[in-house]
Formats: C-alpha cells, sequence, structure tokens
C-alpha cells in the first residue's frame, strides 16, 4: 500500500488510467479503419504544437491541441480528395510535423528537460489541474463516442453503405478526426508523443486475438490498457524506470502472452482434430 500513499502517484494513477480508458476506444476505431499509423503523425504534428507554442508564447499544451487539431482537420480533408491513397495524406502531415517540430525546437530556447517530458512523458510530475483537464477531455470522448458509437461502427466498417444509410459521413469523419487529435494530445501528457500511438494499438491488437466481437473487443482493449497503465506504473516505481516506456512495454508484453496463449490454445484443438 505504501505505492498508493503518495499523492503524485495517486495523480498520476488516475490520469493514466483516464488515458487508458480513451485511447483504446479511439484505436479501436482506428484500427478497423486501417488507419494505425494516424497516432504517429498526429504525434510529430503535436511536437511541432509544443516547441511552436513555447516559441510565441502559448502553454505548450495549448500549441499541441490547437495544431494537433488543425492537422487532424487537414489530413481528413486530404483523404476526402485522395480516396484511393488515403495513406498519402497521412505521409504529407507525417513529414510536414516533424519538419516543423525540427525547425521549432532549434529556434526556441525550451529548456530540454521541457521537451524530453513531452516526448516521453511525464506522468509523475501530473498536476491537480492536469488531471481535471484529461478527466473532461476523457469525458467528452466518452459521450462523443457513446452517442454517435452505431454510426462511427458502421462508417469504419464500410463508408459507402453508411452513406447509403443517410449518415453524414463527412460531419462524423471530421469529428472522428478531432477526437483522435484530442486523445493524442492527452496521452502525450502520460506516456509521451512518441509512445502515445503504441497505447492507441496496442491493447485493441491484443484484444482482437480474442476474436470476439466488435464491442467486445473494445471492452477488452479497454482492460489490457488498464491493466498496462496499472503494472506499468507500479513497476516503473518500484524499478525506478521511465514510466511511460514501462507503461507500453506492459502493453506489448501483454499482446506476446495473449499470442503465445492463443497458439496454444489453436495447437491443441488441431491435436483433438
Amino acid at each position: 500500500m505504501e505505492f498508493f500513499q503518495y499523492d503524485f502517484i495517486q495523480r498520476a494513477l488516475l490520469a493514466g488510467l483516464i488515458t487508458g480508458i480513451v485511447c483504446p476506444l479511439i484505436g479501436s476505431f482506428v484500427v478497423v479503419r486501417r488507419q494505425s499509423l494516424i497516432g504517429d503523425g498526429l504525434g510529430h504534428i503535436a511536437f511541432a504544437g509544443v516547441t511552436g507554442g513555447y516559441m510565441v508564447g502559448l502553454y505548450p499544451v495549448v500549441g499541441a491541441l490547437i495544431l494537433t487539431i488543425a492537422g487532424a482537420v487537414g489530413i481528413e480533408l486530404v483523404r476526402r480528395r485522395h480516396t484511393a491513397f488515403a495513406d498519402m495524406g497521412l505521409a504529407i502531415f507525417f513529414y510536414a510535423g516533424a519538419a516543423m517540430a525540427i525547425i521549432f525546437s532549434t529556434m526556441t530556447r525550451m529548456p530540454s528537460t521541457g521537451l524530453l517530458s513531452f516526448l516521453f512523458g511525464s506522468i509523475i510530475t501530473v498536476s491537480l489541474t492536469d488531471v481535471i483537464t484529461i478527466g473532461g477531455a476523457g469525458t467528452l470522448v466518452l459521450l462523443i463516442v457513446y452517442f454517435l458509437f452505431d454510426k462511427l461502427m458502421l462508417m469504419s466498417l464500410d463508408e459507402d453503405i453508411a452513406n447509403v444509410a443517410g449518415i453524414n459521413t463527412g460531419m462524423i469523419n471530421m469529428l472522428f478526426s478531432i477526437l483522435t487529435a484530442l486523445v493524442v494530445v492527452v496521452g502525450m501528457t502520460i506516456v509521451g508523443i512518441l509512445l502515445v500511438s503504441a497505447l492507441m494499438i496496442v491493447p485493441v491488437a491484443t484484444a482482437h486475438l480474442l476474436r470476439v466481437g466488435f464491442k467486445a473487443t473494445m471492452g477488452w482493449a479497454v482492460f489490457f490498457s488498464m491493466l498496462s497503465v496499472l503494472v506499468g506504473l507500479t513497476s516503473s516505481f518500484y524499478l525506478d524506470i521511465a514510466p511511460g516506456g514501462t507503461i507500453v512495454m506492459t502493453a506489448i508484453l501483454l499482446y506476446i502472452l495473449m499470442t503465445i496463449i492463443r497458439q496454444c490454445i489453436a495447437f491443441k484443438e488441431r491435436r483433438k482434430e
């Protein structure tokens, strides 16, 4: 129980669990839409927003949010114009974000410790204000996913059928892109820009190994994500290692473990035949 006696651990755990819920929720749709690398692309744009915001006197997280949402909107607009080459738009914004991040980081005098905290996460230094902000953003994501779940699922599976069904796919796709940007910025505080995409994708990949329905897969993905946060944060505390990397490595180890279990089950079934 020593682990839970510290205020900073309580804040970190609460913020981490909220992030552990919203990342795989959005990630479940991202995987089905075959946009698994969008988190990396938006992450590079977020880093450009951090450095650019600091350069012009904005709070770095605000700068990251503004530029990441703008990037998400841009990616969606390019995707609409080049439907057959959707990944091309993502790549363009991916490289643009990386280039701007390099330029802004050389122009600003932001302390290296600050840059590293955004790159690799700083869950231990999360303040009460950060927790409230993350909680508010998480609540917004949960509400939108709850009310638009059926439409988002149908659009992710087949956008043409969604169009025929009368769904305003243009508006919902844009809203989903903005939600993804919001989740990237939220996750940036916990596991860092370089790892936030992993928390969106790896728990979902682990849940897919169970071969259950979409809703059940989403539920299991949230479970694996929250377990990764809890085990990763606890391990990092006692081993004195980086929390962000530990959380993501825990998620990857869970994926490997589930893969082994799945292979063992398949092997036993083949032997019975």
